[in-house]
């Protein structure tokens, strides 16, 4: 698939088919998020694959992952983030959301559907899962095969401002 058709034809779907997601499948979403690239090649982040009733009623007390058979939960790792000298701004954020986006594509390109959840309750989410104090909650990725078509490609003509309403050269 041509990159700009894969960019196209991903959405967020918001309604899932009971469908599992086939370990072969999710093998090549895993992948993409393991070769993605991290400040100073830290890969400071955990995925947890959420695809079981017991995961799933976790995962559903802090965030609506609209009756999907599969969610990965991502999360960052504090301690193993890299650290900027100059404000201590840590890593770990743009980490997962570079890991994520990764995640999205290639799950687009393997014809799964997702949504990327950022409306959750991490309190919950770090509750429900144990986790230790030095990994954050940071992006749930929900996966399956969406209910109804996907929306009509014109939507990029229609709903996006023009390139030079986003871009400018040298001066905001």
């Amino acid at each position: 698939m041509e990159f700009y058709d894969l960019l196209r034809k991903r959405y967020s779907a918001r309604k899932y088919l009971p469908k599992k997601v086939e370990l072969s499948k999710l093998a090549h979403i895993l992948e993409a998020a393991r070769i993605a690239p991290t400040a100073k090649n830290l890969q400071p982040f955990k995925v947890i694959v959420c695809d079981n009733e017991e995961s799933l009623g976790k995962l559903s007390k802090a965030a609506n992952i609209y009756g999907a058979p599969m969610a990965l939960l991502v999360c960052g790792d504090i301690e193993k983030a890299w650290h900027r000298d100059y404000d201590g701004k840590v890593s770990q954020d743009i980490d997962t959301a570079i890991i994520t986006t990764h995640m999205m594509l290639e799950a687009t390109n393997q014809g799964i559907n997702s949504v990327w959840v950022c409306n959750f309750k991490p309190d919950v989410i770090r509750s429900e899962f144990s986790l230790p104090d030095n990994i954050v909650p940071e992006h749930i990725l929900v996966v399956g095969y969406a209910v109804g078509e996907a929306p009509k490609l014109e939507r990029f003509k229609e709903k996006r401002k023009k390139l030079e309403e986003i871009v400018s050269y040298n001066h905001l």
